[in-house]
């Protein structure tokens, strides 16, 4: 039997993925002594045991190069109280990290304060899969608070907090 493969229109893609809720993260790692970092939807656990997750990163960033060379990078799980760190990663400035606070995790990569959760990982694999790289990251240090995380959704930023159950 032959199948055909119809390639799916663009903008019915970006229709379908707004239909998707998402976490809010900044990916962050040191390029030298300056800190990097870019906005990031999509990042996912991918197990507890051991802890292991995964980040997308497109090729064309002007942070890849710095996060395929890392060893180490930090995953920051932004706040409602974030808005402002969003928006400043979500840009192509070259010095995002201008006036914002954050400190060194315990392998360096750069933790924003005011983040919802944090956590720093060790990059075990980078596969490459069309315009992006997956990295394949062993959690070696996470925190948590009790701040209320931001979702995106249909190209808006929500209170992750204010959602309504179904029961």
């Amino acid at each position: 039997m032959n199948s055909v493969h119809v390639k799916p229109d663009p903008d019915v893609m970006k229709q379908v993925n707004r239909q998707f809720v998402t976490g809010v993260t900044v990916v962050t790692a040191m390029d030298g002594d300056r800190p990097k970092g870019l906005a990031v939807n999509a990042f996912a656990s991918i197990s507890l045991d051991p802890p292991t997750v995964m980040v997308c990163v497109q090729r064309t960033s002007s942070t890849y190069a710095c996060l395929f060379r890392a060893e180490h990078l930090a995953i920051n799980i932004l706040s409602t109280e974030q808005l402002d760190v969003v928006t400043r990663f979500a840009t192509k400035s070259d010095d995002k990290f201008s006036g914002l606070d954050w400190e060194p995790g315990r392998f360096g990569s750069p933790l924003i304060d005011r983040s919802s959760a944090q956590m720093e990982v060790e990059i075990r694999e980078r596969l490459q899969a069309s315009t992006h790289t997956i990295f394949i990251c062993r959690v070696v240090d996470a925190t948590v608070t009790d701040r209320t995380p931001m979702v995106y959704s249909a190209g808006g930023f929500f209170d992750g907090g204010a959602l309504t159950a179904l029961s």
